[in-house]
């Protein structure tokens, strides 16, 4: 067994045979509960205030790693998405975000690849401010009309950080190599 697997997991004994046979195994199993060990210490958890008045569940995020949480359809009948049509679907939730956050509405990859469904106004800013009922405007880009059912997850949320600015007007900006250049200004490749 490896230095590192009896440094980091003392108490655990291995037989002699359990060590030379499986000696891979622990050491990967070692190596990868320290990495994801090392890699969700850098992850922030909030308390936010929520109020859920939709059927379903809470937000959750999909593992362990996800930035954004699901996000399903409170709705009372199906909705029908035509093509190049857009609507506002409620999702049943009120939230209470801290000073210095927002909420920001994604599309959800799935359903933009597949069904050609995404969130219009992407990403979406819910102020840490606002007390209202997150409601998410749905497009359908596809040629084909989408069904929207009650439960559908239809969009991603990802609470972010940010900061606000204190603007400093001045008559001139400094210099760079870009400069005033814009789009496509780095040419087509």
């Amino acid at each position: 067994m490896s230095y590192f697997c009896t440094k980091a997991y003392p108490s655990i004994n291995f037989s002699p045979f359990i060590q030379d046979r499986f000696r891979f195994n622990v050491e990967n199993i070692g190596c990868l509960i320290s990495r994801f060990k090392s890699v969700t210490r850098n992850i922030i958890n909030m308390k936010i205030n929520i109020v859920n008045h939709s059927k379903h569940s809470l937000p959750e995020y999909a593992t362990p790693l996800s930035a954004g949480l699901d996000l399903r359809a409170n709705i009372n009948e199906p909705v029908l998405l035509k093509s190049l049509e857009r609507k506002l679907i409620p999702t049943g939730l009120f939230i209470e975000l801290p000073a210095g956050y927002e909420a920001q509405i994604r599309p959800r990859s799935g359903l933009a690849i597949k069904k050609g469904i995404t969130v219009l106004n992407s990403p979406g800013t819910i102020d840490a401010d606002y007390r209202g009922e997150i409601c998410v405007i749905l497009v359908n880009l596809s040629s084909e009309d989408f069904i929207i059912n009650d439960g559908e997850r239809i969009c991603q949320m990802v609470i972010a950080s940010h900061a606000q600015a204190e603007w400093l007007e001045v008559t001139e900006l400094s210099e760079t190599d870009r400069g005033a250049g814009g789009f496509g200004h780095t040419g087509k490749h």
